[in-house]
């Protein structure tokens, strides 16, 4: 199972820095992405695109620890399994959270796009 690093760039608004965009690309089934950690962006929507192939599936996971992960869930209750490409807000706010490639074959490449960004008071 290979970690596929994300990158990261700065999103602003008026000149402020009001979030973040992480990348994980050309992942394969198998593959795990590197654990983003973030506590201060909670707000949080994901995009997957990509190739699937045959029974891709796109899982995205959260910690609290740094050790256990647990699939996350939508705003409707529906864990985040993600088989065709959409965009996703993620319910909860975890200290880490990444993708990983559950199944698919050898077309599978997937590129998943988080936005995180600050709540607003």
């Amino acid at each position: 199972m290979p970690t596929i690093n994300y990158t990261e760039s700065v999103l602003e608004i008026s000149g402020r820095e009001e979030g973040r965009k992480i990348t994980w690309a050309s992942m394969a089934n198998g593959d795990i992405g590197q654990a983003y950690t973030r506590p201060p962006w909670s707000d949080r929507s994901l995009q997957v695109t990509g190739t699937f192939g045959s029974g891709g599936n796109c899982r995205i996971l959260g910690s609290n620890d740094g050790t256990n992960f647990a699939t996350l869930t939508d705003p409707q209750g529906n864990t985040l399994d993600i088989t065709s490409a959409k965009i996703e807000q993620v319910s909860e706010a975890t200290a880490e959270i990444k993708p990983q490639i559950t199944a698919g074959d050898g077309t599978t490449s997937l590129t998943v796009t988080m936005i995180v960004l600050r709540k607003f008071k």
